[in-house]
């Protein structure tokens, strides 16, 4: 599904917008700073959950703004699949996915493995593991956990981390990338 607010939006903004993700090539590691700061005219973000078989792929920023109607689409989908919780998601790491996937260069949506994650079901991961943090930010929606399977951990956190938008930790084990808006920062192997 794509999203699309039509409030305060011209046509030719949103044919532009098309444009302009049919023609851009790919940021560079080296400009990747310059284009989490805006340098793009569109943000984009494509995910599905293997827990809830959902989608998404959509259109979330352009010219300056977020959409209102694809943010609440995104909290949704990024909600506590064990309890049905939804957090608003800090768009700063919804930003720092985006422009990660687009350094990338891939269509494949990331597999969301975790994005906000009620107290109760940080606790009963603590329990489990040793690598969940007691104060997770992803219990203030400001994380995520991800995967994609045509690239490496090493792969995305390195997009991630040319980023320089936050912490990045690397899950080889568990095959996935954690991304964050909080210190700028990387663990993990």
């Amino acid at each position: 599904m794509t999203g699309i607010s039509s409030s305060g939006m011209t046509r030719r903004a949103v044919l532009g917008a098309f444009a302009a993700t049919a023609v851009t090539a790919a940021p560079t590691f080296a400009n990747a700073a310059g284009f989490l700061r805006g340098a793009g005219d569109v943000r984009r973000i494509r995910m599905y959950s293997g827990r809830t078989g959902e989608r998404l792929d959509m259109i979330y920023w352009i010219e300056g703004q977020y959409i209102k109607d694809a943010v609440k689409e995104i909290n949704h989908f990024m909600r506590d699949w064990r309890t049905d919780d939804v957090k608003n998601i800090d768009l700063r790491t919804v930003d720092i996915m985006a422009a990660s996937h687009n350094l990338l260069d891939v269509s494949e949506p990331y597999m969301l493995l975790s994005g906000y994650r009620s107290p109760k079901t940080n606790a009963m991961l603590r329990s489990r593991s040793r690598g969940v943090a007691k104060n997770s930010l992803h219990m203030r929606g400001q994380a995520a956990d991800l995967r994609l399977g045509s690239r490496t951990v090493h792969q995305v956190a390195k997009a991630a981390i040319a980023c320089r938008g936050g912490g990045v930790g690397r899950y080889s084990g568990s095959n996935f990338t954690h991304m964050d808006c909080g210190s700028v920062r990387s663990w993990g192997g």
